[in-house]
C-alpha cells in the first residue's frame, strides 16, 4: 500500500519526549498555603479596586496568591507593590505578574502590535 502524502511517517518511538508523565507529574502539586489572614487580605484589595465585585476579587485573588507562593515570594509583599502602583497601570503590572508562571506561547494581556511600511499602506489605501 502506498503513502498518499509527500512526507513520510513520523516514527514516534524515536522521540525521547513522547511520555504524558513529563509534562502532568507536577500538575498537582501542592505549592503551599496561606493563612487565613493573608487570604482575606489580598481577596479585599482586590475587591476595593474591581468596584465591591466579590466573585473577580476572589478570582485575582486567587491566581495572584498561586502566583506569588510559586515564585517563592510573600503574597503581602506583592499586594504592597501593588497598592504602590497608579491605578491607571494596575492591569498592565497584574498581567505581568501573572504571566511569570505562563509558558511564553500562552501570555495574557500582551499585544503584538504588527506595524507595516507607510510606502506599503499607502500603495493599500490608494
Amino acid at each position: 500500500m502506498s503513502n498518499a502524502v509527500n512526507t513520510s511517517v513520523v516514527d514516534l518511538s524515536q522521540n525521547q519526549n513522547t511520555s504524558p508523565g513529563q509534562f502532568f507529574n507536577n500538575f498537582y502539586s501542592d505549592i503551599g498555603t496561606v493563612s487565613s489572614n493573608q487570604n482575606d487580605a489580598v481577596i479585599a484589595y482586590f475587591q476595593q479596586v474591581t468596584g465591591g465585585n466579590l466573585q473577580s476579587a476572589a478570582i485575582i485573588a486567587s491566581n495572584v496568591l498561586y502566583t506569588a507562593l510559586a515564585q517563592g515570594v510573600d503574597p503581602m509583599s506583592i499586594v504592597q507593590q501593588f497598592q504602590a502602583v497608579p491605578k491607571n497601570q494596575l492591569t498592565l503590572y497584574l498581567a505581568m505578574f501573572l504571566n511569570l508562571n505562563r509558558v511564553g506561547t500562552s501570555v495574557v494581556g500582551v499585544n503584538n502590535i504588527t506595524t507595516s511600511n507607510k510606502y506599503i499602506t499607502r500603495a493599500i489605501l490608494a
